[in-house]
């Protein structure tokens, strides 16, 4: 018999597979395409090869499914996992919105249309300082549509070489400003920008002087930068509207969480003389993705009017977060955004959880103890702030950092491998999720079916 007869049907493979979590049309279409694989290939492969290697496919394909992770890397605003966690009130104002009909665009004194946004934007332009504040889907929309809208008819962004900053993906500041239809005035040098190079800079095609704050790098040693007070009266004189990019939006000051670098607030940058602000919803703010842009209201107003504002809006789901998460900042309840209490749980508090752990899981196959650590902001903030904490270290006999690294992944559970062994550090990681690492810690020297020897990378190690 040839090899492309021995091929089984579609259909018995099906059969085989029994049911699956994912959509019919899907698992069909991934047989087909691999049964066709095997047709060209003209091989000969055991039925129950097949079988493994479908479910493996369709193992892996499910696991690119939008889902739950537990993040024991230490990194806080990690941006593959989604950056900040959304608090319970949160989620339950997003579920009650997206279950129902809502008011986003109806105004209920009336019963005509409403506008959108209303009660949010006054939310954040009182936490903020600011006269207004809108919304757009993320912080490099807010920064394109600053852009485009004080450039149409002079095209010119003065900025300094030092904050041309690349973000997250590749993306580079100087890229986006581009991309706005901008041309882009870089002044000073990349370690001393001065007010005279600004000042210089300034002509008929100035349309607006950008500051981007250095939140994901930081430069020592022979730098200087004119102060945002300064860099204001200049521009207020010269008749050119001051932006600044904060990046991570750090509405509580930062020294209240115990980290000794200062990042700056919307309100005291507004209060020293900038016209618009804009940063980041899912970082230190501890919302959902959002670009929240506050400042003079006649700009932020102008900037609502751009044909382009409509195609970068939020949705309904977003308002939704932004408004629970913006009312835990006005009651000054920060231990009820999960990003904060991150932040500021003690360590000891961290080792306590630890050491329960390790007395009800501790076996020679995973050599399990308790090390200290050092948490990381991540998202682009605070990149010098290291945060001491708490990690479990899995120094095994029986699987190497890799093995471990790629089991947990399985399991949902992401860590990452420091001095030749595996950690998972319980800063990132919730206290409600403690079952299940127990529960993940029991099953993982379980091999799975089909499962072989794997040599799989777990990417960068965190440090």
């Amino acid at each position: 018999m040839s090899a492309r007869r021995a091929i089984p049907a579609v259909g018995q493979i099906l059969s085989a597979l029994g049911l699956q979590d994912l959509p019919r049309p899907i698992v069909t279409q991934l047989v087909r395409q691999h049964l066709a694989q095997l047709r060209l290939a003209e091989r000969a492969t055991p039925f129950d090869k097949i079988l493994c290697d479908l479910r493996a496919a369709l193992d892996h394909l499910a696991r690119t499914r939008l889902q739950p992770l537990i993040n024991g890397t230490g990194v806080i605003l990690h941006t593959n996992f989604g950056r900040a966690p959304l608090s319970p009130a949160a989620t339950r104002a997003v579920g009650a919105i997206a279950l129902s009909y809502n008011n986003l665009e109806y105004d209920l004194e009336t019963g005509g249309r409403g506008k959108r946004g209303a009660f949010l934007e006054t939310s954040l332009a009182l936490l903020c300082g600011s006269e207004a504040a809108t919304v757009v889907n993320n912080c490099a929309a807010a920064l394109v549509l600053i852009v485009r809208h004080f450039t149409r008819r002079k095209p010119e962004v003065i900025i300094s070489r030092g904050e041309l900053v690349q973000i997250g993906g590749g993306f580079r500041i100087g890229e986006i400003i581009t991309a706005s239809g901008a041309r882009l005035r870089e002044v000073g040098a990349t370690n001393k920008t001065n007010l005279e190079d600004y000042a210089d800079a300034i002509g008929s095609e100035s349309g607006l002087i950008l500051r981007v704050h250095q939140s994901n790098f930081f430069m020592g040693g022979f730098t200087a930068a004119p102060p945002n007070d300064e860099l204001a009266k200049l521009a207020h004189a010269r008749r050119v509207p001051f932006a600044v990019d904060l990046g991570s939006g750090a509405l509580v000051p930062t020294e209240k969480f115990g980290l000794a670098e200062h990042e700056p607030t919307p309100d005291e940058t507004l209060k020293v003389g900038a016209d618009l602000v804009c940063f980041s919803g899912d970082k230190l703010f501890g919302g959902p993705q959002a670009g929240i842009i506050a400042g003079k209201s006649r700009l932020v107003a102008a900037l609502k009017r751009e044909p382009l504002f409509r195609a970068l809006r939020c949705d309904k789901l977003v308002f939704a977060a932004l408004e629970a998460t913006a009312d835990a900042h006005l009651r000054k309840a920060w231990d009820e955004i999960p990003v904060l209490t991150l932040l500021r749980t003690p360590v000891e508090q961290l080792r306590a959880r630890a050491e329960i752990l390790v007395r009800q899981r501790e076996t020679a196959e995973l050599g399990l103890r308790v090390v200290e650590s050092e948490a990381e902001i991540g998202g682009g903030a605070l990149p010098r702030s290291v945060i001491p904490s708490i990690a479990l270290e899995f120094s095994s006999t029986t699987f190497s950092p890799n093995e471990l690294a790629f089991r947990f992944r399985r399991a949902g559970i992401i860590g990452y491998i420091a001095k030749s062994a595996f950690r998972l550090d319980l800063r990132t990681i919730f206290p409600a999720q403690d079952d299940r690492l127990i529960e993940v810690l029991t099953q993982i020297v379980i091999p799975s079916e089909c499962e072989g020897p794997r040599k799989r990378p777990v990417g960068p190690q965190r440090r």
